[in-house]
């Protein structure tokens, strides 16, 4: 099992190796750095579990180095270590997306009691936004931000298309008949014809199948449609 990863961004030595030892001590992977400058090019190098961020650095600020990483980076938890006790520079580094903060001088059973909570945060939003996803082979859907792909590109559909593919995601390997198919997505008082179930099939299959990409929505001749992989 990999150790989770916890970079510490500290310019006071003592502080910076008591972080070291006490976190490794509890299992974690500890890269410590001195320097803001230093601190922002190891940060790029890799993904981080959790960032132990000191306000006071030399180089670049801790404040001016977390909105460098939350420019691009908002999943990272990043738990503040400052001496300011002031209400400014708190609400400064909540604003800016801090996590969390600790002020100086601290307990170490309170920031390492911290750590875990951010870390469990962490783990439950991450499989939070894994169930938003509906997947079959290469062809991803999110309900939640309507993203569609299928391998490396986007797809873009009406509101009808993508509400006709979410039902036949949910219901993925299942044969589903056009009846099942207007209720569920056009409502049961719908008045047309069961037809426009096969319209907007066609739809969708030009929108998700290029040529090099198999079929996944499968014509049940005489009953209906099902997605599934082909085999």
């Amino acid at each position: 099992m990999n150790k989770e990863s916890i970079l510490v961004i500290e310019d006071e030595e003592k502080i910076a190796r008591l972080l070291e030892l006490e976190l490794e001590y509890e299992g974690y992977a500890v890269t410590k750095v001195i320097d803001g400058i230093e601190a922002l090019a190891i940060y790029r190098s890799k993904k981080w579990d959790l960032i132990l961020l000191d306000i006071m650095l030399p180089g670049i600020s801790g404040i001016e180095l977390l909105r460098r990483i939350r420019a691009n980076d908002l999943q990272t938890p990043v738990i503040l270590l400052t001496a300011k006790s002031s209400v400014e520079d708190k609400v400064s580094g909540l604003d800016l997306g801090a996590n969390d903060y600790m002020t100086k001088p601290f307990q170490i059973e309170e920031l390492l009691a911290r750590v875990r909570a951010a870390l469990r945060l962490k783990v439950a939003e991450q499989k939070d936004e894994n169930n938003e996803w509906l997947q079959i082979s290469d062809l991803k859907l999110n309900e939640r931000t309507r993203e569609i792909s299928r391998g490396e590109v986007q797809i873009e559909l009406t509101p009808r298309e993508f509400d006709l593919l979410v039902y036949l995601m949910i219901n993925k390997q299942q044969v589903l008949t056009r009846d099942q198919i207007v209720e569920a997505v056009w409502g049961y008082d719908f008045l047309g014809d069961t037809n426009v179930v096969d319209v907007y099939i066609r739809y969708i299959r030009k929108k998700i199948d290029a040529p090099d990409n198999p079929s996944l929505i499968h014509t049940i001749r005489g009953v209906g449609y099902a997605i599934r992989e082909t085999k």
